[in-house]
């Protein structure tokens, strides 16, 4: 059924002589009539197919024309439809002739009006006109509802009458997604259960994490001011005994050092400090503790090849990687077994890593092995096939994360029955100077004479500093915290600014901000045992992070890099 259209109201026009058409429209207009002048009857057939109220045709407009598109229409017209045309003649009694008159009757639904004729006929005629054609919209707007309602209620009919056929199927249907619904809410109530339990021992692992780093800074403090003193007495003391007993103490506190850096990593607050390595020293480093964590049931093995070259490598890191490897491997073969650790130069498998010279060390075990599913989870945080309370699931999302910073990968080769090998790559040093670790043996050559401002919280940690630095002969200014720091180098420029990272206040990353605007080119040391690295690493620039405890050695190098770099930007091309 057609519907309604924007231009069902307006009427057309079509009177082709003089300005007929122009002064019909002016008085149709003041009756708000919406008149639209057709040039032709071809144009009338056209507009009467796009929508119109009725129209006005003059007699001469018949005249040879083409109605065969019109008729058309008038023949396809919906039942409720019957146009009305108001065709004007020149005299009643002087009809058209013959062909002319079968045209008239043609076209259906005729109002006749004679010329000349008035205004108040013409718009008497047109307004009957659209009268009638405005009751048969309204009847097409009920015959439409009609429809309408006949459909929809046929459509209810039909889902009913399928209601009832298949209300047996529908209601077995339903019972199925009920048990479905139960079982998927149960398995929710299960996961959700998981997911809590993981999200208490993640909480659980971040306050550990913040509460190991913590304590790792208070003790680096206490072995910074311990291993200062030890080298200071190293330094300037004369008597054989005390200097042999500062050195045992020095040793000390470079174990306690290394316990502290293993500490950090394990809550997360520093970035690997890569270096080249000896494979055969890391092995070292941890063959004694890796012994006594196995105990006596399984047999350990070492073997690094002759031409195995150097690799880049965070030490601490490798071997805490190392020693996690190992207790893994442990738990694995609970009835005893045999671990090997095996170095050497090896080309990486397509697509594990990108072209170069690498080292591949492999940590392989003759325990049950793993299933390919089982393989490749094992890497992710968290997941561990131990019982509750057993593991943590954190070891080999460690030897993962350390490998892969460091440049290189880690893979787990496994079957089950077949034991396991645990692969980490990593990249073999490419003989970059640069890398080189300054040794800790290094003697002590400092260059007297700076001015230097010690910025640091802890009082025993600043004393130390301060008497070494005196001790190197320079002149040395203290402050206790950030804003003094901040006056006292307002009051004199210093040739260098040493200063801690946490402190109350200002830390030393906003310290090391605000004296660049008051000092552009201040060369600056910060000094750290626990620290928010990526916010160091976005202020640090060309200035030198000194982790502690530091040796004085590694002080006086620092020291002695800043000036330097700060005497070369100076000094004139």
């Amino acid at each position: 059924m057609r519907t309604a259209s924007p231009h069902d109201d307006r009427i057309l026009i079509l009177a082709p002589q003089g300005r007929d058409a122009e002064v019909m429209c002016s008085v149709l207009a003041r009756d708000d009539g919406a008149c639209t002048i057709v040039r032709d009857f071809a144009a009338l057939a056209a507009a009467i197919e796009e929508g119109a109220g009725t129209a006005i045709v003059a007699e001469e407009a018949l005249n040879g024309i083409d109605a065969a598109r019109l008729h058309a229409w008038l023949g396809r017209q919906e039942p409720w439809s019957d146009f009305p045309f108001v065709l004007l003649l020149a005299k009643l009694i002087g009809l058209p002739a013959d062909d002319a008159r079968a045209r008239l009757e043609q076209l259906g639904n005729i109002i006749l009006l004679e010329r000349p004729l008035n205004a108040q006929t013409l718009r008497s005629a047109a307004t009957s006109a659209l009268r009638a054609r405005r009751r048969q919209y309204q009847a097409r707007d009920l015959l439409a509802e009609r429809e309408r309602t006949a459909a929809s209620l046929q459509h209810s009919q039909d889902a009913l009458l399928s209601l009832n056929e298949t209300l047996e199927s529908r209601i077995e249907e339903r019972t199925r997604a009920l048990a479905q619904a139960n079982d998927r809410l149960m398995n929710e109530v299960i996961e959700r259960e998981r997911v809590q339990q993981a999200m208490v021992q993640f909480q659980k692992m971040e306050a550990v994490g913040r509460l190991t780093g913590g304590i790792a800074h208070d003790f680096n403090n206490l072995l910074n001011v311990v291993q200062g003193s030890m080298d200071l007495i190293l330094l300037l003391s004369k008597d054989e005994v005390a200097k042999q007993r500062a050195e045992v103490a020095r040793r000390a506190c470079q174990r306690g050092g290394k316990l502290t850096s293993q500490l950090l990593a394990f809550a997360r607050n520093q970035n690997l400090d890569l270096r080249q390595s000896e494979v055969g020293a890391l092995f070292d480093g941890v063959r004694e503790l890796v012994a006594t964590s196995l105990g006596s049931r399984i047999r350990l093995r070492f073997a690094v090849e002759p031409d195995c070259p150097l690799v880049m490598a965070d030490a601490n890191q490798m071997e805490m990687a190392l020693l996690n490897l190992a207790i893994n491997a442990r738990d694995a073969m609970d009835g005893g077994g045999e671990l090997c650790f095996h170095a050497g130069p090896a080309r990486p498998p397509e697509g594990l890593l990108p072209p170069g010279d690498y080292v591949r060390i492999a940590v392989a075990d003759n325990g049950p092995g793993m299933s390919a599913e089982l393989v490749a989870k094992v890497f992710e945080p968290f997941f561990t096939t131990k019982a509750v309370g057993k593991g943590t699931g954190l070891g080999l999302s460690q030897v993962y994360g350390m490998a892969r910073q460091s440049g290189g990968a880690a893979r787990i080769l496994s079957e089950p029955g077949a034991g396991a090998t645990v692969e980490i790559w990593l990249r073999a040093w490419d003989g970059d100077l640069a890398a080189a670790p300054v040794p800790a043996s290094a003697p002590v050559q400092p260059v007297a004479g700076a001015r230097i401002l010690v910025v640091e919280d802890d009082n025993f940690v600043r004393e130390s500093m301060v008497s070494a630095l005196e001790a190197f002969g320079h002149t040395v200014t203290q402050a206790a915290d950030g804003e003094t720091g901040l006056l006292a180098l307002r009051r004199d420029c210093p040739d260098l600014v040493i200063t801690d990272y946490l402190m109350p206040g200002i830390t030393g990353a906003e310290l090391m901000q605000q004296a660049r605007a008051i000092f552009p080119g201040i060369p600056m040391i910060i000094a750290t045992g626990y620290a928010d690295m990526h916010a160091i690493d976005q202020v640090l620039g060309s200035d030198i992070l000194l982790r502690k405890p530091f040796q004085l050695a590694e002080l006086a190098a620092s020291v002695g890099r800043a000036l330097d770099r700060a005497a070369r930007r100076e000094r004139p091309a």
